[in-house]
């Protein structure tokens, strides 16, 4: 899909230069306004205030996991990894449900044109500030998109029913193509009724089989059952938000696939612990078949964090593994549940290249970067995150001073943060600032907030919870409501020939709303 000049200059990416084609893929210089050119392209510095203000509803319920009532509603995470996790039972309940309905056995929506695009997000549901900042640039640079795909998390914290109309139905209400999603494990905190209802149609019996052994009694004595869902509350908020012709559909189920001649885009129900049922598993395999290029979009991503989580199945095998094999013809994988933007181009066994990619940063308090190790499952060099570490050092260290009261400890400016960041992980210097040795307070504190040394993993010094810690906790000190917010999305453009992945961030500043700094951008060959 080419660009002309115009939608150029309102998206802020350039045209990619010409590719040789044996390449890969092909790096996109970014636009020069972003966070690896200057402080102002990351959102520290903002002329004007975001207009975002002005779409949130009347009032805004502030969650926090202090609370007993939000920790309770949400125990069902600690009972599926203590316990068991139910999800891939109740799923085949529910998609043997839609099967009796009429829904095709291949769960597949299809698509006749050869060019289109869409936008991609994860993790949204959190219905404050940090959410609704993401919607203007989002309809700035993709509102002309064919569909959105919310890859995990739609409703924050525990997946109710109730709370679609202000965390889904309202802020996409100006988005004009249909959304398809597929669930995370915060929508699975009511055994996904909520979600089925309001993508598939289902009001389903999201009740889990019995546990068995000695202790089984525990988990069926406290697993959270699903609340009732007010059908006609949603169908109101529905209509009143999202009721546009071009609005509304439904998905199949909760995996599912969109298969056009160009492009087949695959999304799995990875439930709470990442695991896929038996006959997801087997979906997957029979959908992945043939020689047309294919994108997965997951709950849980397959690399994150420099780390390898290749997605189990029941019965033997895993997802990555169905990834990677050369008969697939997979060009990416994305998946949400950690809420930043990761990328990592990892070359097969057979010479080629697939882009996984975390696109998690959709409006939930932001997983902090600096914590990331130097990579090693990539060359550090082709790997990209936002925000950059230095920023995230920057914005924990302000977080932290402010929390323990200690701000002329703590707290580290973008240059401190990154200089301190570089000295840590011996990576090359950013955005362009001099390279002078990081202070022995901005050291320490560095090394306090989580920054590993070069290679190693493990530091040897106490570290406070920024990374490790349950999310329960760690959200305490990681959301705020002023910009920066770090807070990204995707745009992907599809021909017959290429990929186009463009990231873009969503500050928070109103200068950035209209024409959103673009932190990454690449192509991907289709032939």
């Amino acid at each position: 899909m080419s660009l002309d000049a115009p939608e150029r200059l309102r998206t802020g990416c350039e045209h990619p230069p010409s590719r040789p084609e044996a390449s890969v893929f092909a790096e996109v210089p970014p636009d020069p306004e972003n966070s690896r050119t200057s402080e102002a392209g990351a959102g520290w510095v903002c002329g004007r205030p975001g207009t975002f203000t002005e779409l949130l509803p009347p009032r805004v319920t502030d969650f926090s996991w202090r609370r007993p009532r939000v920790l309770w509603r949400s125990r069902n995470d600690v009972i599926a990894r203590w316990f068991g996790d139910p999800s891939n039972a109740i799923r085949r309940r529910c998609v043997a449900a839609l099967r009796e309905r009429g829904t095709p056995a291949a769960f597949t929506v299809h698509r006749a044109e050869p060019e289109f695009s869409f936008v991609l997000l994860g993790d949204t549901g959190e219905g404050d500030k940090s959410q609704y900042a993401v919607v203007p640039p989002l309809l700035h640079a993709a509102g002309d998109t064919d569909f959105m795909v919310v890859a995990s998390d739609v409703i924050y914290p525990t997946g109710d029913a109730g709370q679609y109309p202000d965390k889904f139905f309202r802020p996409y209400k100006d988005y004009p193509g249909p959304i398809f999603a597929v669930p995370g494990n915060h929508d699975w905190y009511d055994g996904l009724r909520g979600f089925l209802h309001v993508f598939c149609g289902l009001d389903a019996d999201c009740a889990p089989p019995p546990w068995r052994g000695p202790l089984s009694f525990v988990p069926r004595l406290l697993w959270r059952r699903s609340g009732e869902v007010d059908g006609p509350v949603l169908e109101e908020a529905r209509e009143r938000f999202r009721g546009g012709a071009g609005q509304r559909s439904l998905q199949p189920g909760p995996y599912w696939a969109v298969d056009t001649p160009a492009l087949r885009v695959i999304g799995i129900d990875t439930g709470i612990t990442g695991a896929l049922d038996r006959d997801q598993g087997r979906w997957l395999r029979e959908v992945s078949g043939g020689p047309k290029p294919k994108l997965l979009v997951t709950g849980k991503p397959l690399y994150v964090d420099d780390d390898h989580r290749p997605g189990t199945i029941e019965g033997g095998g895993t997802v990555d593994e169905i990834v990677q094999d050369p008969a697939h013809h997979y060009v990416a994988a994305i998946g949400g549940d950690i809420h930043n933007y990761q990328r990592y181009p990892r070359k097969t066994a057979d010479g080629r290249t697939i882009q996984y990619i975390v696109s998690g940063g959709g409006g939930a308090f932001m997983h902090a970067t600096h914590t990331i190790p130097r990579t090693r499952v990539v060359d550090e060099g082709d790997f990209r995150c936002y925000p950059l570490r230095g920023d995230s050092l920057s914005r924990y260290s302000k977080l932290y001073g402010r929390w323990l009261r200690l701000p002329k400890l703590f707290e580290l400016t973008p240059e401190e943060a990154t200089a301190a960041v570089e000295h840590r992980l011996g990576i090359k210097p950013g955005r362009g600032y001099k390279d002078p040795a990081p202070s022995r307070r901005a050291r320490f504190v560095a090394a306090l907030l989580g920054v590993p040394r070069g290679e190693r993993r493990r530091p040897r010094a106490l570290r406070f919870p920024v990374h490790k810690l349950p999310q329960r906790f760690r959200s305490e000190f990681a959301d705020w409501d002023d910009p920066p917010f770090f807070k990204s999305f995707l745009r992907l453009d599809v021909t017959e020939s290429e990929l186009r992945v463009r990231c873009y961030a969503a500050t928070g500043c109103g200068d950035h709303e209209t024409a959103p700094p673009c932190e990454d951008d690449f192509v991907i060959p289709l032939r």
